[in-house]
Parts: C-alpha cells; structure tokens; sequence
C-alpha cells in the first residue's frame, strides 16, 4: 500500500509533465495552416522520399514548408535533402529547425547526432515524448504545410502524432505495386480511419518503370494496387511515381533529386501530386 501511494506523485507528475507539453505543441503549431502525416504500414516504399520530395514541390510552387522526420530510429530525411553536416541548435524561442532546400523547416533526430550512422537506442516511450518534445520545443513559427514523415507502421510514433496533433488535416498512405504491400499498407489506412484522420489519399511510389530510350512502360515490381486501395477505402489515388535511375543518382552525387532534376519523370508526378494537395486545400477554404 505505501508502494502505490508513494508512486502517486511521481505518476500525476508525469502525467501533467506529458499534458503540458501537448498544449504547448498545439500552441507552437498554432500558426501552421494545414499538418499533413505521411505514412505506410510497411517499410521500404519510399514514404521518406515521398515526404521530402513532396515537400520540396510545396516549396517550389512558393509555400512555407516544415518538414518533421518522426522516424526516431531511421532518419534519414537529412540524406535525402543532401543536408550534410548541418545541426539543430536552440535559441531563446526553442529549437530551431535546420533551413533545407527551397527554405524549407526540417527537424530530424539525424540533425543532433554527431555522425548520421549513431544508432538510437530507445523504448517507445522515450520515442514518444522525443517526438512531444519535438512539436513543443521547436521554434516551428508560421507555415502553409507542416509534412510529418512518419517511420514504418502504426505504433508509438503515429500515435503520439494523431493524440497530440488533434487538428490534422489529413493523411497520405504511401504503397508499392505487390500484393504484400496491398495487405500491410491497409492497416496504415484502417489506423487513420479509426482515428478520425482524413484520408488524404493514397501515392503509388516505384509504380513503374519509363524506359528513356524509347518510352516503353515496364512494371517491374508487378501489377498496380494503388487503384484497388483508393477504390476500396473510397479515396483517391494521388500519384503513381515512376523508378527513376534519377533518384539513385542525386544520392550518389549529394544532391536533392526534385531539384536537380525537375524535368525526370518521377519528378512530374511529384510535381503533380503537390498540385492536386494544393487544389484539395484551396477548394476546401472556399467552402
């Protein structure tokens, strides 16, 4: 009995500690227009590229763009971005995100450690108050789109994010052309429907592949299932990204893919799927 009554303060503590610091992410989001959550129910789909290109294309067409990393373990937007050697730092109104590409935000684990290999050893409740503290601290100031790239699945991360960000204006589900996908990315999908986030619609990514030569189109990793998903969840399939030898080059090099190759094929369907975000956005303020 004096166990429990001596764990009583301490827990109503941390409870209030925990409270705290989701009113103040509220606030400090306060002056973001649109939060968007960028996720998948399986691993190796390219949602991380899909979030930093998407953003990148916000950001071209002239928006104020934060990006959040929320893959506690595997950050890796700083790579993608070619934000070599950059940091987060703090200043008397908070953590300040690192400036990326085209001027956008970018708040990533990756960002504070002294070398991007440095694994994180955490539990999901230190992954969890990592990510509060995130959206609390930092110096996030006004923006048209906060893009929250989340890691694998629908554990600690994606629900931190959905109970502390209560006004989320949506959700993008990122798959892969192969039943294995079809299936996994569906729990991502039933996540935000259960959780009363909308879904924003679904990003076929690696699709297909455009041979340059002579344009033929080969999919290479089988048959689509992004139609079969948008017509089963009633949504919308918002893009359907090429394999683009591009991309592989602009890692190689160091360089951001969008922007040094705004004309590649892959890059089109980014651009596009930024203009439909942009058009859904807008059609709902006239309303």
């Amino acid at each position: 009995m004096s166990q429990n009554t001596s764990q009583a303060p301490t827990q109503q503590r941390t409870f209030t500690s925990i409270y705290k610091l989701m009113n103040d992410a509220r606030e400090r989001l306060s002056k973001t227009k649109h939060k968007i959550m960028v996720l998948s129910g399986k691993g190796g789909v390219g949602k991380t590229f899909v979030s930093a290109m998407l953003s990148l294309a916000l950001a071209s067409e002239g928006y104020r763009i934060a990006l959040l990393d929320a893959d506690i373990h595997g950050s890796s937007i700083p790579t993608v971005l070619a934000m070599h050697g950059m940091r987060l730092y703090a200043s008397a109104n908070g953590i300040e995100p690192t400036p990326g590409p085209l001027g956008i935000k970018v708040v990533a684990t990756n960002l504070m450690l002294d070398s991007p290999d440095t694994p994180i050893i955490w539990r999901g409740p230190l992954k969890s108050k990592a990510i509060t503290e995130f959206l609390a601290k930092v110096n996030w100031g006004e923006n048209d789109f906060l893009i929250i790239d989340l890691p694998p699945g629908t554990g600690d991360e994606a629900i931190t994010i959905v109970q502390t960000i209560k006004d989320l204006d949506g959700a993008i589900i990122v798959t892969a052309p192969s039943v294995l996908s079809e299936v996994i990315v569906a729990k991502a999908i039933n996540f935000v429907v259960n959780n009363n986030v909308r879904l924003l619609g679904i990003v076929e990514n690696m699709s297909y592949f455009k041979c340059p030569k002579c344009g033929s189109i080969y999919y290479v990793l089988g048959k689509s299932t992004g139609e079969e998903l948008a017509k089963k969840f009633n949504t919308e399939l918002l893009a359907k990204i090429p394999l683009d030898p591009y991309i592989g080059e602009a890692l190689d090099k160091g360089v951001p893919y969008y922007i040094e190759y705004p004309d590649a094929e892959a890059a089109k369907a980014i651009k596009e799927l930024a203009r439909k975000l942009i058009n859904t956005f807008q059609e709902n303020a006239s309303e």
